[in-house]
């Protein structure tokens, strides 16, 4: 069993496997930058090492620093959290070779998964229904329209490499394939450093529903059920809720046994996320995210299995504390991001509470919020034993919390959380852009 471990991250994930870290009896040693010298991971971790100046490039994105902090610590593991690195394959191959243990899947399954073209075929090849695409990368113009030709629009022009929004483009036409293209590539070069680009057919208003997977050593693959991340602004998830109430019994069954086999026969370990674009009624494999994701919690809260847990006994080369037939679904849970709109000092800070009511965040009052990093600066998690009373809870919750110094989200997730069309659940990833045309969100 691992007894030291590096977390090589900041913010409320850092914090979150520092709480598991220590229910484990593991130490923690945090890396962290100038920026962040005074952050609650940072005192609550057994010890903190400095690994580089404020910009992620120089410290968060330093591999030869948190590689050498972890061997000079005394760490035998290093996690990764999410975002940065934690999707890295140069990163886990460096830890390894460091010889510590990379709280993860092995390195070759990380740099398939993270090339989404190679990912997509991968399911094809198990024949997991697909959203219809190019063959393969379209590396000019002319490829592009002659894919186009036969795929008919709308078209998504998407970065083989990475997510997020970045490289994401939606066209309707020939004129737009050929004005947004390069601009695409650019981006995803940017982002990803990387600016391959593939296309699929778009899917106008779907539901973005993802499963939930842990995996050991020992041949155990597992799913947790489904999150559904439908809710979404500029393609970044706003609000993640499980069960969906778009998913039957049947649909469930279904997703999560592509996803168990898909990652089955690629050897992957760890916690990982298999997502899905559904449309009446059908599924279509999108893409893997090789890691924990943000809103792991909402999946942790509806079987009441610790994710973080699953990743470092998966690493230690432990078992699964449980099998597929013992994971139960039980209520409903809900999770609303919320995200710093402005860089500043909190002057207040009052976290909501009472039953049913978990809050993952890094905020105290006196903290500084620096503008160099995610604007992600909390997580709000509601259950309840149905959809209509976790809402309930979740609008009391979000009228709870106070975060003053700083302009958040806070607001407006009130207004989508009470707005009927969410209450009804009869929507697509195109309910933020309608309720901002309509004026409901300001």
């Amino acid at each position: 069993m691992i007894q030291s471990l590096l977390v090589a991250n900041r913010g409320e994930i850092a914090l979150r496997v520092i709480r598991t870290c220590r229910e484990m009896g593991i130490r923690t040693v945090v890396a962290h930058s100038v920026a962040d010298r005074d952050s609650l991971p940072v005192r609550s971790a057994d010890a903190s090492v400095c690994i580089g100046p404020a910009p992620a490039r120089d410290s968060y994105l330093n591999i030869r620093n948190l590689v050498t902090a972890g061997v000079l610590c005394g760490c035998d593991a290093v996690h990764p959290g999410v975002g940065f690195l934690s999707e890295n394959a140069a990163f886990a191959r460096e830890v390894r070779d460091a010889g510590l243990i990379f709280i993860g899947p092995d390195p070759d399954v990380i740099e398939l998964l993270g090339d989404k073209i190679r990912a997509k075929r991968s399911a094809m090849d198990l024949g997991i229904p697909v959203i219809p695409g190019s063959a393969g990368p379209v590396g000019n113009v002319k490829e592009a329209l002659d894919a186009a030709g036969s795929l008919g629009y709308p078209l998504i022009v998407k970065a083989a490499a990475g997510g997020g929004g970045k490289g994401m483009r939606i066209v309707r036409s020939d004129r737009e394939l050929s004005d947004v293209l390069a601009v695409a590539s650019q981006e995803a070069m940017k982002a990803f450093a990387d600016g391959t680009v593939y296309l699929e057919k778009y899917l106008e208003n779907p539901r973005h529903v993802e499963i939930q997977i842990v995996a050991d050593r020992k041949g155990n693959v597992v799913h947790l059920g489904e999150r559904d991340c439908t809710v979404q602004q500029n393609h970044q998830k706003l609000i993640e809720e499980s069960p969906s109430i778009v998913v039957t019994p049947e649909l469930r069954s279904r997703m999560g046994e592509d996803a168990v086999r898909l990652l089955r026969v690629l050897g992957y370990t760890g916690a990982g996320t298999v997502e899905f674009l559904v449309d009446e009624g059908r599924h279509y494999f999108m893409e893997v995210n090789a890691r924990v994701q943000v809103e792991h919690p909402v999946s942790e809260a509806v079987t009441g299995i610790d994710i973080i847990r699953q990743q470092i006994l998966a690493a230690s080369d432990e078992a699964m504390e449980f099998r597929q037939e013992d994971v139960m679904l039980g209520g409903y849970a809900v999770e609303c991001r919320i995200n710093a709109r402005s860089a500043g000092r909190v002057t207040r800070f009052e976290s909501p509470g009472g039953f049913g009511v978990r809050m993952d965040t890094f905020l105290y009052a006196g903290y500084f919020v620096p503008p160099w990093y995610d604007h992600l600066v909390a997580k709000l998690i509601c259950v309840g034993r149905t959809r209509p009373e976790g809402l309930r809870r979740m609008e009391r919750a979000l009228g709870e919390l106070t975060i003053e110094g700083i302009d958040t989200n806070t607001a407006m997730q009130r207004k989508i959380v009470a707005h009927p069309r969410f209450r009804k659940g009869v929507y697509g990833t195109s309910l933020l852009g309608d309720l901002l045309k309509e004026g409901a969100l300001s």
